[in-house]
């Protein structure tokens, strides 16, 4: 499995086909990445030939990772790889500019809050690093060997990562060089060591911060600056040890006639009974949120019975099921278990198929291809929604939900063989053992 370079690296799926529309970022960390890389590469006639190709639908999943975005992409009956570069950071760099975003109080603020804001760009100038694309740092590769440089394909990519950009702005940063996690947890180093020294530096945007101040109010930039309590020696508590926690106080005596359950039966059914009504709350609420196109639909009587046996906590109830729900015990393991991989959707999985669209098929075919290299990619036979490894038996079966199910042959059936995946080449990997 060829994986993706550097620490902190972020897979995203192919984007569709579009027709029309515009190819260029919307946002504003996407519209500044796009303007970057039109004045970084201006030949017109890749830029225009990246902007068509990017809406094509033949570029892959594609990887950001620190220095580095990539896909594979389609041309014809060809595949080729192509990898944009851009210059890291170096640990002065990133040092520098967290002394400069906690400068400013709005854009400390809008960091530990987990946004990027638009004001960031301003702490990025007065540190003097790069964060958006310019001469000399992006470079690209790509081996389809186009006369010009860089190639549509590149640009496309490029045009790629500022729809991404558009809805993550994080991924700026960390093409850079820094995740989400890693830079909160420099930038808050940087105001506890400002609050541990007793500093409150006036940034460009003090006058602002006096003004919440004086209105009562307080952010977490503002607590980290304003010093330690009168009278706690900060050095003194930095370097003071972790401090054991005291035993925790015995647990009460049970109520008197408490020792039979509060049904009468031994499994009592009601933790069980809420646990189901909450699974079914949850779905109607995506439902009413728009976070799914349907509500999820009742469940008929086999699929009750599949249900209770994969879940019920007393493993008498899927003995007795298996006995008296009128079909073959091993089909009910066998539904159990696809149940347990993958709940509603993974019994439709097994008990179902389907025929995925041409363009459904071509993405899988992209992901795969870019999660395998090109000498170790295997050949499936595919059939409908089933993607069959021959000679291998094992087979992967592509949901309705977007996700793929492994399943393993066990002396001449498919049985469910482990979570579902997002990426096809993530759960052949798993299934196949790498």
């Amino acid at each position: 499995m060829g994986e993706a370079q550097g620490s902190g690296a972020r897979g995203f799926p192919a984007f569709a086909a579009r027709r029309g529309g515009r190819a260029r970022g919307q946002s504003f960390w996407g519209k500044a990445w796009t303007e970057a890389v039109e004045d970084t590469w201006p030949e017109e006639e890749s830029l225009k030939g990246g902007r068509a190709f990017a809406r094509t639908g033949r570029i892959g999943p594609v990887t950001v990772s620190p220095g580095r975005i990539a896909a594979e992409v389609y041309g014809g009956e060809s595949a080729y790889t192509t990898v944009v570069t851009l210059t890291e950071l170096d640990a002065g760099e990133w040092e520098l500019l967290w002394e400069k975003a906690a400068d400013r109080t709005g854009v400390a603020e809008g960091l530990l809050a987990g946004e990027l804001p638009e004001d960031f760009l301003e702490a990025v100038e007065d540190a003097r690093v790069r964060m958006l694309p310019g001469y000399g740092d992006l470079d690209a590769d790509c081996d389809c060997d186009a006369l010009e440089h860089p190639c549509a394909h590149a640009t496309a990519l490029c045009y790629q990562m500022a729809w991404l950009l558009d809805a993550e702005p994080w991924l700026l940063p960390l093409v850079r060089g820094r995740d989400l996690d890693e830079a909160l947890e420099e930038l808050k180093s940087e105001l506890l060591l400002r609050a541990m020294a007793g500093t409150d530096d006036d940034g460009p945007d003090h006058e602002d911060g006096d003004d919440e101040r004086a209105a009562g109010g307080s952010g977490p930039a503002e607590a980290a600056a304003a010093g330690p309590p009168p009278g706690v020696d900060p050095v003194a508590a930095w370097a003071r040890g972790d401090v054991p926690l005291p035993a925790p106080p015995p647990l009460p005596a049970a109520p008197a006639g408490t020792d039979e359950p509060v049904t009468g039966i031994e499994a009592d059914p009601l933790e069980h009974l809420v646990a189901d009504a909450a699974v079914r709350a949850r779905g109607l609420l995506a439902y009413a949120l728009g976070l799914t196109a349907q509500p999820p639909p009742p469940l008929d009587q086999w699929q009750d019975t599949v249900r209770i046996a994969a879940t019920h906590p007393d493993p008498r109830v899927p003995e007795r099921l298996r006995v008296s729900c009128g079909r073959p015990p091993r089909e009910l393991d066998r539904a159990v278990e696809a149940w347990r991989t993958g709940g509603a959707a993974g019994l439709e999985v097994l008990e179902h198929t389907w025929s995925p669209s041409a363009q459904e098929t071509a993405r899988a075919r992209a992901a795969l291809s870019a999660g395998w290299e090109a000498d170790e990619l295997p050949g499936p036979d595919i059939r409908d929604n089933h993607w069959t490894l021959a000679g291998q038996g094992v087979q992967l079966r592509l949901g309705r939900d977007g996700r793929w199910y492994p399943y393993r042959d066990e002396s001449g059936t498919w049985w469910p063989a482990g979570e579902p995946h997002g990426d096809p080449a993530d759960a052949l990997v798993e299934l196949t053992g790498g």
